[in-house]
């Protein structure tokens, strides 16, 4: 008659009084703590108190802990259910990412801010001409709001829409959350990144006040219906996790010398890794099927691009997603049913 009735203040006590039955939340609070940490690692770097390398690997080490350490929390803790270990590390994954791209955006401001005759370009890029400018962007409101905000990659300021576009940002920001689920794939050509310029985000925009600001103007998801092969699929999948695949990850491997072959067949072994992860650990089963179904789009690829066009290479990509995804998900299903119902 009333629908569904809640009590806040219910609910809230409830947490306090036993917050050991709700693990998987606890664990999504625990997340700012490595948060806290790479915000205080870069205002360290700013400074010049702390070196270079000292930093990287301190980031390092966080990075690690973020993905480690809601895995074996999960895997000691009985009373975490699949479905809050999944939320949990989606969440701990997403962090992961936007830590990363955080921590890479500054570095290359302090590359720029150091790099003689630079000057004026450098002052463009690092947010001049209105702009928040490095190091004024490290601050606990300007990493929570790249944090909430619906894009992986960072920037010192986002462009933005005149009014909030409140249809676009629930579509994006349930695309940053399928983005946990590893939506990685093959990444287009380019040059090496540059301090907050990098092709994936535009840059430089008038920021407004922090708060409550206007939905940022980010490039929204190109549905790939006809695609003719596996890479472009991939590609136009998820365009939050591919934009920061090229920027972080693809780029940088292309201007340490690595060939755009390899540097793509480590994209997809990275993304075979989230895909394991995301479902091995809260099922608490390691069976390396979702690993080896992205790796098993390798081949297929090539396949594809050496020997189908149109139509046939459109059927092909269409068929690996319908039949080989979803067997890979019966698999762990049966062997879940079966460790625990039988």
């Amino acid at each position: 008659r009333y629908g569904i009735l809640v009590d806040p203040i219910q609910v809230v006590s409830l947490f306090l009084k036993d917050p050991y039955s709700w693990p998987a939340l606890c664990l999504v609070i625990v997340a700012n703590v490595f948060v806290v940490v790479a915000l205080a690692l870069e205002r360290r770097l700013a400074a010049g108190s702390l070196s270079e390398g000292a930093g990287a690997a301190l980031h390092a080490l966080n990075l690690l802990a973020i993905l480690c350490f809601p895995a074996s929390v999960i895997l000691i803790v009985t009373s975490i259910t699949p479905v809050g270990s999944v939320f949990a590390l989606m969440v701990y994954t997403i962090i992961f990412l936007k830590l990363f791209s955080f921590k890479d955006v500054n570095k290359w401001c302090r590359e720029a801010r150091a790099a003689p005759g630079e000057g004026s370009a450098a002052g463009t890029a690092l947010g001049g001409g209105g702009g928040v400018a490095y190091p004024a962007n490290l601050t606990y409101r300007d990493l929570y709001y790249f944090l909430f905000a619906p894009t992986l990659c960072y920037e010192l300021n986002f462009p933005r829409s005149p009014r909030v576009r409140k249809r676009f940002l629930l579509r994006r920001l349930f695309e940053m959350v399928r983005a946990g689920g590893g939506s990685w794939g093959g990444q287009a050509h380019g040059g090496s990144p540059r301090p907050t310029g990098a092709p994936p985000q535009p840059t430089a925009a008038p920021p407004g006040p922090r708060g409550p600001p206007p939905g940022p103007r980010l490039p929204s998801r190109s549905l790939p219906r006809n695609s003719e092969s596996v890479t472009y699929f991939w590609q136009n999948w998820n365009i939050p996790v591919h934009k920061w695949c090229l920027r972080h990850f693809y780029k940088p491997l292309l201007k340490w010398g690595v060939g755009k072959w390899t540097a793509q067949l480590a994209v997809f072994l990275l993304s075979a890794f989230f895909h394991e992860y995301l479902v091995s650990v809260p099922l608490k089963m390691f069976r390396l099927w979702a690993f080896m179904g992205m790796v098993a789009q390798v081949p297929l690829a090539w396949f594809v691009s050496k020997f189908l066009r149109g139509t046939y290479g459109n059927a092909a990509v269409w068929m690996s997603l319908i039949i080989g995804q979803p067997i890979a998900v019966l698999m762990y299903v049966h062997d879940y049913y079966v460790l625990n119902y039988e």
